[in-house]
């Protein structure tokens, strides 16, 4: 047997599979740690040809995805593995959980940050989240720490109060934010 078949049966699985999941490390990573504008011109850019209501109706429709998203991965990966145990010492499963809890915590910032601009997109809701940024920013580090195991009930809390602030403040503009958890794949795990 010869070509790309034979290549891959010969290349071992777990080296497969280590170097995707390596490159999404690194595009979240980098995605969630870039300067600038803290988005990108994309992310606040309407399709061409949309009158100003649907430019503030797009707005919203990514404010809401992209808070949703913040919100189900810190949910699903901080706040419930946090709860149940699984980040103290001993505890089976914990590096995993670890390393999880920081993809999420670096995810969630990267994805709160996108909501920001998006935001800006709609005049009621850029008022209802300009006061967030700074809660926003508090996140920055966190998903190391979660990944190194020196997150506190504390940190869990600065996660969860900056969360409810936005889906409060989405819910006061009319563009209520659902929690929504992320595949594995969008996680970069």
């Amino acid at each position: 047997m010869t070509g790309p078949a034979a290549a891959s049966r010969s290349v071992p699985l777990r080296r497969r599979l280590v170097s995707p999941l390596l490159a999404c490390a690194v595009l979240v990573g980098a995605t969630g740690c870039g300067g600038g504008d803290g988005g990108g011109a994309s992310a606040t850019a309407s399709p061409s040809g949309t009158s100003s209501v649907q430019a503030q109706k797009f707005a919203k429709t990514r404010f809401v995805s992209n808070a949703g998203l913040a919100a189900g991965a810190t949910y699903q990966w901080i706040v419930k593995p946090y709860r149940a145990g699984t980040f103290k010492k001993g505890a089976d499963g914990r590096t995993f959980a670890l390393v999880k809890a920081g993809l999420a915590g670096a995810f969630t910032y990267n994805r709160l940050k996108a909501a920001a601009v998006n935001a800006k997109g709609d005049p009621l809701l850029s008022k209802a989240v300009a006061p967030l940024t700074a809660g926003i920013e508090s996140l920055k580090g966190l998903g190391t720490k979660l990944r190194r195991g020196e997150a506190g009930e504390g940190d869990i809390g600065v996660f969860e109060s900056v969360i409810n602030s936005v889906k409060d403040a989405g819910a006061s503009a009319g563009a209520e934010v659902k929690d929504k958890v992320p595949s594995a794949a969008q996680l970069g795990g």
